[in-house]
């Protein structure tokens, strides 16, 4: 499952920070790009590859959903949203840029050690 996210330079550290310091997501692979190689004006993608379970808390923790307290694992609501999905065909479009770009970087690694 993968789940796409956007979010504003203003809340690129607060997502990146979240996510990985969650012990559920940081379990996913976790890629952040610029948006712009996406065609989008401004800020960063946030790519999250793993289990429906990781892929669910993501977007749970990007919409503001649920926080954790420090020393509990008790959740807080909360309302900030850091990120939004990105769903439909522009994922699709998306996640196809995605592997045509590390398809180039396996074919550029072939042909130093090939």
């Amino acid at each position: 499952m993968e789940v796409i996210l956007h979010t504003d330079g203003n809340n690129y550290k607060k997502i990146k920070e979240k996510l990985l310091s969650d012990e559920i997501v940081n379990r996913a692979s976790i890629v952040f790009k610029e948006a712009t190689q996406f065609g989008k004006e401004s800020g960063y993608l946030c790519v999250v590859t793993g289990d429906e379970e990781r892929c669910k808390r993501a977007l749970e923790l990007a919409k503001g959903e649920v926080e954790e307290k420090e020393k509990t694992s008790m959740p807080v609501e909360t309302t900030a949203e850091l990120a939004e999905e990105i769903t439909g065909k522009e994922k699709e479009e998306i996640l196809k840029k995605i592997k045509e770009e590390e398809d180039k970087a396996i074919e550029g690694f072939g042909g130093i050690f090939g």
